[in-house]
């Protein structure tokens, strides 16, 4: 079996891969002389293919002369950079499992998550004694003192089963979990893009979203490298992204909701946006009326995709379908199945069921929670059908149960975030004594009052769907992608007197 060229950019086909590494040493027998990686987070540094290729198994050799073994954890903690990069393809080529940790996160989950895993080797620092884990600098300096340059080159282990990254999630049970992503998963999300043909080896893709999150890790860092592409490396809270845009001559944009919304507030958005051909949001859910007014101001439409770590992390997309509102996250991705519930209605809301050669094969470590045995896993979210097109409504698990009736907060949240003066709204469910939830809206918004609010919803919203409680707060706890921490408002519910 074959993969089709066009997952990186071409005519001819190449090898079906084992392992996600090969795609760096494939890029360097195509194109040795041209750009792989530019970094921008510390001054400005370019990497070809041959000298990706050549640093990738320098670092591979020097963590197995560091006497790491097949399937051993190595954990990477530290911002979007080239040595990032390096380090990611070199444990994979060397047989290991790699353990993205968000580099903001608490010291506590830090060292719960280098623990559960059981890594042996971290690239990057964090603040706590870890007598069992061998530590590597995630610098350029780092990287060069562990660097063996190999007599032979180092042959990437040839099994796609084998377990590659270690991703922790929240899952569909609230409980964060490490969910194993085999090399087979992530080589078939990047075939699955590929085969849509939206990235290819001349376009630069701006990576602004974070290589810990799946998506940034497979869907931007992945999907370029199989395409041959030229990925362009920026730290989003330090750099300029309009400058970038301009001097890198970035095509393809995949960025979160919450870069886009900043974006649209800066007077240097421009119709057309530079170079840019293609725009993509993922991360976290896309506002429809964000969406259209990025098009109206740039004449660009925002690409979406709707996916889960479980999924590495593709399960639908936009590309060559017609935006058709609210909800609407396109279509299954080539060679990735969807049903509703149980299948017999599938344009009345329900449960979303994914099955695809993408999926994780459960969470760590004995693989409990995965898919079952024929294939389907149920992904937590809400949604429904028609024709082709998933309209994705809420995540299972935030349904809020009103008396009996069921209330899914992204509709509350759709007619609040209508009111002229609203920026942001999360809604969740507040447990009530005798059983059952009530609905409580957080509302960021200059001039917004609360009565205002009460009004709009008493007149869109049947009455066990109105918010019992609304809050106005100056922002609200989002994570690294810009996705908002609903968990952490559900805590505050919690805080005794917080309710009265």
């Amino acid at each position: 079996m074959t993969m089709e060229r066009g997952a990186v950019g071409a005519s001819e086909s190449v090898p079906d891969f084992t392992n996600v590494a090969q795609l760096v040493g494939w890029n360097a027998e195509l194109r040795p002389a041209e750009t792989a990686l530019v970094d921008l987070t510390a001054g400005r540094r370019v990497l070809t293919w041959a000298e990706l290729d050549r640093r990738v198994s320098a670092v591979a050799a020097g963590l197995a002369a560091r006497g790491l073994v097949a399937s051993h954890r190595v954990a990477v903690c530290g911002p979007n950079s080239l040595e990032y990069v390096v380090a990611y393809f070199a444990a994979l080529r060397a047989g290991f499992v790699v353990v993205p940790i968000n580099p903001e996160a608490g010291l506590d989950e830090k060292v719960r998550m280098i623990a559960d895993s059981g890594a042996r080797l971290l690239f990057g620092s964090v603040d706590h004694e870890l007598p069992e884990v061998r530590r590597v600098a995630l610098t350029e300096q780092g990287l060069a003192e562990l660097e063996v340059r190999p007599g032979d080159l180092v042959v990437s282990p040839q099994d796609r089963e084998a377990l590659a990254v270690l991703l922790y999630t929240a899952g569909t049970s609230g409980e964060p979990k490490g969910a194993m992503l085999t090399h087979r998963a992530l080589l078939a999300h990047v075939h699955q893009i590929g085969r849509l043909q939206v990235v290819s080896s001349s376009d630069r893709v701006l990576a602004l979203l974070p290589l810990f999150h799946v998506f940034g890790l497979n869907a931007v860092l992945g999907v370029s490298v199989s395409a041959g592409a030229t990925l362009v490396i920026m730290d989003a809270s330090a750099g300029d992204v309009f400058a970038a845009i301009r001097d890198e001559q970035i095509t393809n944009l995949p960025l979160a909701p919450s870069a886009l919304y900043r974006m649209l507030q800066s007077d240097e958005l421009v119709s057309p946006l530079g170079s840019v051909r293609t725009v993509v949001s993922g991360a976290a859910p896309l506002p429809a009326a964000l969406a259209a007014e990025f098009q109206r101001r740039t004449g660009l439409k925002v690409e979406q995709g709707y996916g889960l770590t479980e999924a590495g992390p593709g399960v639908a997309t936009t590309f060559g379908v017609e935006l058709l509102g609210a909800g609407h996250v396109g279509r299954p991705l080539p060679g990735v199945e969807v049903r509703i519930g149980d299948g017999r209605d599938e344009t009345e809301p329900g449960e979303i069921w994914i099955r695809g050669d993408n999926l994780f094969s459960g969470y760590w470590p004995d693989g409990q929670g995965g898919p079952g045995r024929d294939g389907w896993f149920a992904t937590g979210d809400v949604g429904y059908r028609t024709g082709e097109d998933l309209f994705l409504v809420d995540r299972a698990r935030e349904l809020i149960l009103v008396s009996g009736f069921n209330v899914y907060p992204a509709e509350v949240e759709g007619v609040i975030a209508a009111v002229p003066g609203v920026d942001s709204v999360a809604v969740v469910g507040q447990p009530v004594i005798g059983g059952g939830e009530r609905v409580v809206a957080f509302v960021v918004g200059a001039g917004v009052t609360i009565e205002q609010l009460r009004d709009h919803c008493a007149q869109r919203l049947a009455p066990f769907k109105r918010p019992s409680e609304i809050r106005l707060v100056d922002e609200l706890p989002r994570g690294a992608t810009g996705k908002v921490r609903k968990g952490a408002l559900r805590q505050l519910l919690a805080v005794p007197g917080a309710d009265d």
